[in-house]
């Protein structure tokens, strides 16, 4: 699937029918998607859709079996040293040295990418300050919080001003208020006109932080577009019935099947609650309270809802993308 073309949009990043497979694995079936410059990419999928082998490929960690792809202006395949000097990548653990303190990793960083140690000196000190880690700054990293690490961790990735940066799940395993502190960061990459690819387990925080997302599913994608064109394909609005008891579920999901018809799609969501679509929004209510009331069955709340990510992953995998090291 590729990205139609626009009047002034100029990818930062362009793959085209890509395809990876690792013995009788097929990690990645003709991938296809552009990105356009200083924009964030949501990269979603299930466990083992093919996320972490997209990355690997795109920053020429591992090649691909055939197609093309092109990032920051350079040939992944014909020009992988290009592509390295113009990305950073930052995985999930942040791989800092522990014993330093924040300004000694950066500034260790900064020498072992080329810079001279009065430039790694105040691109260490500029970039303390935009992630106000200045007060930490001699403070060994073993003594930092999680999300202070994966603040200077992304600021590691950051010493030469790349310009396409990928995030692999960079909020895993932080608290809150971590996560809203990385959140900023990213908000602050585009700011600056720095192209973001992100993978995430987190499905709001696509949500908030792409402009666009591609959802994989068994190595393809499956689904392109903004977070409310993809909320748009589940069918609109929804009507989610919890019941009294959980032993009824499955029941009051197949009677209203039958009464409403295939159009309102029923499912079950949860061991005491169904969903189903609701295009006729308070009278599907009604009609819900109707059928579960003739079958004796209690509900202990009825509502409608606007569909989430999480209703897309449903609808589009049958799963729901969680922490792991998939391919």
């Amino acid at each position: 699937m590729n990205a139609p073309a626009t009047v002034g949009f100029q990818p930062a990043v362009q793959v085209v029918d890509l395809h990876k497979s690792f013995d009788d694995v097929h990690a990645l079936r003709g991938i296809g998607f552009e990105v356009g410059r200083g924009t964030v990419l949501g990269i979603l999928g299930p466990n083992g859709a093919g996320k972490t082998t997209l990355v690997d490929v795109l920053c020429t960690l591992t090649q691909p079996d055939s197609g093309s792809a092109v990032v920051a202006g350079h040939d992944i395949v014909d020009n992988p040293a290009g592509v390295r000097e113009s990305i950073s990548m930052t995985g999930q653990y942040a791989a800092l040295d522990e014993t330093l303190g924040g300004r000694d990793n950066l500034i260790f960083f900064g020498r072992m990418l080329g810079l001279r140690r009065r430039a790694a000196q105040a691109r260490a000190d500029e970039l303390l300050e935009l992630f106000e880690l200045t007060y930490a700054a001699k403070r060994p990293v073993y003594a930092y919080s999680g999300g202070m690490r994966r603040r200077l961790d992304i600021a590691c990735g950051l010493l030469v001003e790349p310009s396409v940066v990928f995030l692999d799940e960079p909020t895993t395993g932080l608290d809150p208020r971590s996560r809203q502190a990385v959140w900023s960061l990213v908000e602050a990459l585009k700011a600056e006109g720095i192209t973001t690819l992100l993978t995430t387990q987190y499905l709001e925080e696509a949500d908030r932080l792409s402009d666009n997302i591609i959802v994989l599913d068994r190595g393809q994608v499956v689904a392109e577009g903004s977070a409310d064109a993809l909320k748009q394909k589940v069918g609109g609005t929804y009507c989610a019935a919890v019941l009294v008891d959980d032993g009824r579920t499955g029941e009051l999901c197949t009677l209203l099947a039958r009464e409403l018809g295939p159009e309102h799609r029923v499912g079950v969501a949860g061991p005491t609650t169904v969903t189903m679509t609701a295009p006729d929004g308070v009278d599907t209510m009604a009609e819900v309270i109707g059928i579960a009331r003739a079958a004796g069955i209690g509900l202990a709340d009825l509502g409608l809802r606007n569909p989430s990510l999480d209703d897309v992953f449903l609808t589009l995998t049958g799963d729901i993308p969680a922490a792991d090291s998939d391919r």
